[in-house]
């Protein structure tokens, strides 16, 4: 319960950063620090509008892939390990850096358009805070991810490297904080 709790959150912050997100490809979503119900006070509204010629430039799948492990450390030197969490990959679009600008502020943004969801790859962190990410394209991606604090009522806050990927390229990614 508390899992699907975690992941539902990351994908709703994810959802904000691309717009998108699934398994590989898909549905992809972020932490609630990234995406918001349009009621919710305080949203900050999208100034892109979702850029569809951009999109459609862009390749869905791919032979490339994102590894790595994601941790956070809190202000008294704690390292949290993000175990069973979700890390996103979404096209560095100008719309998702608009996101990603705003959760990085520590701000919720307003959801994004559903069409972003075809384009973003995501994985599910194993125990020890480590992923991978395949099938995705060649070009410029954000990976992203958060860790649910102590207690469970909260999530650090996010955490986004920006990566480039040739074609069959396997990156590793030290998403920490």
């Amino acid at each position: 319960m508390m899992a699907r709790m975690r992941q539902g959150a990351m994908a709703a912050v994810m959802m904000g950063l691309a717009g998108c997100g699934s398994l590989s490809t898909g549905s992809f979503s972020m932490p609630e620090i990234f995406d918001s119900s349009p009621s919710d006070e305080n949203v900050v509204k999208r100034q892109i509008a979702f850029p569809a010629e951009e999109y459609a430039r862009l390749d869905k799948h791919g032979t490339s892939a994102v590894q790595g492990r994601l941790t956070y450390t809190t202000d008294a030197g704690q390292t949290l390990i993000g175990a069973d969490e979700t890390v996103s990959v979404a096209p560095a679009t100008r719309y998702a850096a608009e996101a990603a600008d705003v959760a990085l502020s520590g701000r919720k943004i307003e959801p994004a358009d559903p069409r972003a969801r075809e384009y973003t790859h995501y994985a599910t962190t194993d125990d020890s805070g480590y992923f991978v990410v395949r099938g995705i394209p060649s070009g410029v991606f954000y990976v992203a991810g958060s860790v649910l604090m102590p207690g469970g009522k909260s999530r650090s806050p996010i955490i986004i490297r920006q990566v480039e990927l040739g074609d069959g390229q396997t990156r590793d990614v030290d998403l920490s904080r």
